[in-house]
């Protein structure tokens, strides 16, 4: 059995910030989830007014490629729509939640343009989604991941100021996720199990992997799950007073 936590805490550790953020958000705010899927945080969003999207089109059972859910549930959606252009009025919402879905978007610029749209000026974005990620949910998978590089481009193109972008895990934790799989990907894909030897030595490397990730000093800039970003459409307003006090 493999004792050490590394390259476990992946979906732990988006959890855990994403709630942080959702439980800060003001009281009665009016929520948009872009991308629900089966509505993993609704419950989180109790003390706020929760709107659920999605295109609702996953269908595990339509691909038995790469990796899937066994069985998916949309639940009741508010709004059934293409992200890119979701039937509401500008500035319709204090906040949007958007987690694991850029990925799946055809075109994620045009998604967080919508969501610029749609947000109310002060409003916050709450948006996560991998760096690198293997194939999953396909058909419906355009995209490995995102930098942080790409936040930055497009964010501000939208008068979206990045408040804060977290790196998720690390290169250590990313290669342990990804020596945990190892032996369902080669029983998949090889037709063979891994030998108590082998087994071994993946529980020797990842103990290694733990210990170096110990040690480690900033590698998420090489790789790690994902990222995390909070932003917040800037107010018109504020803005012309701050550049017009810039200007004088």
């Amino acid at each position: 059995m493999m004792s050490n936590l590394i390259g476990t805490q992946n979906e732990s550790a988006r959890d855990a910030w994403v709630r942080k953020v959702l439980n800060n958000l003001v009281r009665g705010s009016r929520i948009l989830d872009a991308g629900a899927g089966e509505q993993k945080y609704r419950e989180d969003c109790e003390h706020l007014e929760y709107v659920a999207q999605d295109f609702a089109q996953y269908d595990p059972l339509a691909s038995r490629t790469a990796l899937q859910a066994k069985k998916w549930d949309y639940g009741k959606l508010d709004i059934v729509s293409d992200i890119t252009n979701i039937p509401v009025p500008d500035e319709s919402f204090e906040a949007i939640l958007c987690t694991e879905v850029l990925e799946h978007i055809k075109n994620p610029v045009l998604a967080i343009k919508e969501f610029a749209r749609i947000l109310k000026p002060g409003g916050h974005l709450i948006l996560t989604a991998p760096f690198c990620s293997l194939t999953h949910f396909a058909p419906h998978f355009y995209s490995t991941g995102f930098s942080r590089y790409f936040y930055e481009e497009v964010c501000p193109t939208y008068n979206l100021e990045i408040l804060q972008i977290d790196p998720n895990g690390s290169y250590f934790e990313y290669i342990g996720q990804e020596l945990r799989r190892l032996p369902s990907v080669a029983e998949r894909y090889t037709k063979t199990h891994m030998n108590v030897i082998n087994r071994i030595v993946l529980r020797v490397m990842l103990s290694s992997l733990s210990r170096l990730s110990k040690l480690d000093s900033g590698s998420s800039e090489v790789l790690c799950f994902g990222f995390h970003l909070l932003a917040s459409k800037a107010n018109p307003a504020k803005k012309q007073a701050t550049d017009n006090d810039a200007a004088t």
